[in-house]
């Protein structure tokens, strides 16, 4: 395995200020009461799926994993705090030294989740726990939404082709997060060349409207592409007439042409209408690809058309109208002291309504039916039932602050197609309805 297959690492700057102000202040008066250093647990997990959503996916693990290798403060961070005066000078001092020591349990990436599911579980002093706070969330609010969300696409799509191409649609950084997510849920490739470079995720591009529209006539621009990048390319005929163009495109490319991309209109109707010409004109190896503004809907909606690929941007990277899963990160247990025996008791806020939560370092396991299909996502704070042992999600992610846990992107997007194959049929269902598995705590 190289380096390429972890993504690359290089030169990534500290995360230690993505954070909000008052994880600094909360060490502040932890340090000054003594209490900074009592052995803590937090857990990050969500109260509810986005509305309507059947199961949620994890994703962003490895950049968590990043992010809490690069959290460290640096002469200039520390600067900027004492200038602002944020924290005090012994939270400054104890800032200098920070490194994560504690150890990190979570979901496997690409393993789906369900409410109340412990998808990461972070241990270690209150201090150093609590700093990872908004980091840990940022990650894997945006990374789970974006990967439900071409969970849900890939099984409208049933097999054929997906690419990611939201780029243009969304921050430059995001843009590289989600191409990352989306291919763990289920994307093929995608069109953003630094989320191929960073993460070896297969990239793809010809070419746009502007290009036909810079010669001075179709027929010519199709042919400098054919030219440059040969007969296998994807021509777009759209920018005209769909008929004219695709005639065009096979007398230029031949019948070898590759595919023809469709960016508008009724795109069943033209792709039927497309299909049934280049079958006509001896181009029946042509696939058709189309995009325009799809989401998991339209692209069900096209299950019956003779269609080879879906193009998604916008509606994959803003998760299809869910751009959170609303996780968030509670201490569930802590101890008196920092001492490794100190017994750890359970914690919980418990305000009225629906941010109440269950106190405990908790374990979580699926339990199956008779044929081998999710049943259940069973948690617990006590021993583990013996039935259940070899069903345990948790995996161990961080040992005394080193990561023992990466891997390839190929690995989580494949567990993931593993772990929604296991999930009950209504899983792929778009309708409307309740999460697939119920939630049962013992």
């Amino acid at each position: 395995m190289n380096s390429a297959d972890l993504g690359r690492r290089v030169g990534v700057p500290s995360t230690a200020l993505f954070t909000d102000q008052y994880e600094l202040t909360m060490v502040q008066a932890a340090l000054k009461a003594g209490t900074a250093g009592r052995r803590s647990v937090f857990e990050a997990f969500t109260r509810r799926l986005p509305e309507g959503r059947r199961y949620g996916v994890v994703a962003g693990i490895g950049r968590v994993l990043d992010a809490v290798e690069n959290f460290h403060f640096d002469d200039e961070m520390l600067a900027f705090l004492r200038d602002q005066n944020v924290v005090d000078g012994p939270t400054l001092d104890y800032l200098s030294d920070y490194r994560f020591s504690g150890d990190i349990w979570g979901y496997p990436e690409g393993e789906v989740y369900f409410p109340g599911s412990p998808v990461l579980r972070v241990e270690g002093s209150f201090a150093e726990c609590v700093l990872l706070e908004t980091v840990i969330l940022s990650i894997l609010n945006h990374d789970s939404a974006i990967a439900a969300a071409a969970s849900r696409m890939s099984a409208a799509a049933g097999g054929r082709g997906l690419i990611e191409m939201g780029a243009r649609r969304t921050h430059e950084l995001s843009a590289v997060a989600s191409a990352r997510a989306a291919y763990i849920g289920g994307f093929d490739t995608t069109s953003d060349l630094a989320a191929g470079f960073r993460y070896n995720i297969p990239t793809v591009g010809t070419s746009a409207h502007a290009f036909t529209l810079l010669h001075d006539s179709e027929r010519d621009a199709f042919r400098a592409q054919v030219d440059s990048l040969g007969r296998d390319t994807t021509l777009l005929v759209d920018t005209y007439d769909v008929t004219a163009a695709v005639r065009t495109a096979v007398e230029v490319a031949g019948t070898e042409l590759g595919a023809v991309r469709i960016d508008s209109g009724d795109l069943l109707l033209v792709a039927h209408r497309v299909r049934q010409q280049l079958d006509e004109l001896g181009a029946t190896g042509t696939k058709i690809v189309v995009t325009s503004d799809l989401d998991e809907y339209a692209i069900a909606s096209l299950a019956a058309a003779p269609v080879d690929a879906y193009g998604v941007g916008t509606q994959l990277v803003t998760g299809s109208g869910h751009p959170t899963c609303s996780m968030v990160y509670k201490l569930v247990a802590r101890a008196s002291s920092g001492d490794p025996a100190d017994e750890l008791r359970p914690v919980a806020k418990k305000s009225m309504g629906a941010k109440s939560s269950k106190g405990g370092r908790k374990w979580a396991a699926r339990r199956l039916d008779e044929d081998g299909v999710a049943e259940a996502e069973v948690i617990g704070t006590g021993p583990v039932p013996a039935e259940l042992a070899g069903r345990q999600l948790l995996v161990e992610l961080v040992r005394d602050g080193e990561v023992v846990a990466r891997e390839p992107l190929e690995a989580a997007r494949e567990r993931h197609i593993a772990a929604r194959a296991g999930l009950p049929m209504s899983a792929m269902q778009l309708s409307r309805g309740e999460p697939v598995l119920p939630t049962e705590y013992v």
